[in-house]
């Protein structure tokens, strides 16, 4: 038998049959247990029965970048350093988007397997994820590593594949839409039908759950679509294993506004203006999505002289805040790196949300829909179902409360 490889802690056995993780962008539990009772969701119903599932704790902030690095490297941020989708860089004083391959302090278990001799495949719906999770991914050795964003423009020498859209057969897709998602999954299927992939991750998009709560008609149109993938998956002889970057809440007020906290705008009404800066870490290039609205943000301060113990005080009384941390509390409860966390962590209720100043964010795209957003421990607990049984030492772990980005752990090293 190859033998497996070892990253960050954890040894990892070689699969003996092809692995395909999912990421299911913003799956919150609430769908899959209303996709179970209204009978929309028969594989993962059957998953569930005949194989593992398990609420995890997922990576807080409950954002995507960060829990998409937790899983692909076994490990928390305090480990591959990616703590958000944007931090503030305090040598330079500028906001710096998180996707950065350089920025990932770990090694993956796609590029560990790949250099051990497994074939590998990653494709993600976003391409701002793609260069991270595809990190010292050697395309020319026959691994493929693609977006559906970019599927159009895929090349032999940078992605390892092209002319995509022919091998899933379906046009490219729009950013908004589901069938960013959808497309993920058929490509995944495609070169699982194709080449036999030893090990895959396939990580969706939340654009439904951002707009759709559980049992609406477009979730449950995308959530049986998503299930009829995972199924045929299945049926091709993978271990299959599903679990989210976070969950997903509706963030409005009973009149359907969205319930924010302006947290900039209250600061400098409080402290004076200049003296600290509100960076949203939820904040991408798709802001259709939340508005760049969140529940976890950080404050760095501008100004030395500035109490710490006064500001979290005064931030932990707001309405629609549920706890403000100082740097230390918030790396030690979070497993966050210290560098890059600002000098207060604060964590938004279940049904608010935090932004910086009313005048930066726009919220023109929700259309008279109700927000639904995440980032914070609220939106923390995520699923991990695997279709076939795990060993019972996996499973009392289970009972005890693991992390969700031990899924590749229990994938490989539990399955029974």
């Amino acid at each position: 038998m190859t033998p497996g490889v070892h990253l960050n802690g954890i040894d990892y056995a070689w699969p003996r049959r092809p692995v395909v993780v999912v990421c299911i962008d913003g799956g919150d539990p609430a769908y899959i247990e209303r996709g179970i009772a209204d009978g929309i969701l028969p594989n993962v119903r059957r998953f569930m029965r005949d194989g593992f599932a398990t609420i995890a704790r997922g990576t807080v902030p409950s954002f995507t970048c960060p829990n998409n690095m937790s899983l692909i490297t076994g490990a928390p941020p305090s480990v591959h350093g990616i703590s958000g989708n944007f931090y503030l860089d305090a040598a330079t004083g500028e906001a710096v988007v998180m996707t950065g391959p350089e920025l990932l302090r770990s090694r993956t278990l796609l590029a560990t397997f790949a250099d051990a001799g497994a074939r590998v495949v990653s494709i993600t719906a976003k391409d701002k994820l793609r260069r991270q999770l595809g990190r010292d991914l050697d395309v020319s050795r026959g691994h493929v590593s693609l977006s559906a964003e970019t599927a159009s423009q895929c090349t032999l020498a940078e992605h390892g594949i092209e002319d995509v859209l022919s091998l899933v057969d379906m046009p490219q897709p729009d950013m908004y839409s589901a069938d960013l998602s959808l497309f993920v999954l058929e490509a995944g299927i495609r070169l699982l039908e194709r080449d036999r992939p030893d090990l895959s991750f396939l990580s969706l998009t939340d654009y439904i759950q951002h707009k759709h709560a559980p049992g609406s008609a477009a979730a449950d149109d995308f959530y049986r679509r998503i299930d009829a993938c995972f199924g045929r998956l299945d049926a091709l002889g993978a271990v299959v294993a599903l679990t989210a970057d976070h969950g997903m809440s509706d963030k409005a007020l009973p009149d359907g506004r969205p319930n924010v906290v302006f947290l900039q705008d209250e600061l400098d009404a409080r402290f004076g203006a200049g003296r600290m800066r509100v960076v949203c870490p939820i904040t991408d290039a798709f802001v259709r999505h939340h508005g760049a609205l969140g529940g976890f943000v950080r404050i760095w301060f501008v100004d030395p002289s500035l109490d710490p113990a006064a500001v979290i005080a005064h931030v932990g009384a707001l309405d629609g805040v549920a706890e403000a941390l100082d740097r230390a509390t918030a790396c030690a409860r979070f497993s966050l790196p210290a560098d890059r966390e600002g000098d207060v962590a604060v964590i938004a209720e279940q049904g608010a949300v935090i932004g910086a100043s009313e005048r930066d964010h726009d919220l023109s795209a929700l259309r008279g829909e109700r927000l639904r957003s995440h980032g914070g421990t609220s939106e923390a607990r995520v699923p991990v179902i695997l279709n076939v049984p795990v060993s019972e030492a996996y499973r009392a772990q289970a009972e005890a409360g693991i992390d969700s980005w031990r899924v590749f752990d229990f994938a490989l090293n539990g399955a029974a």
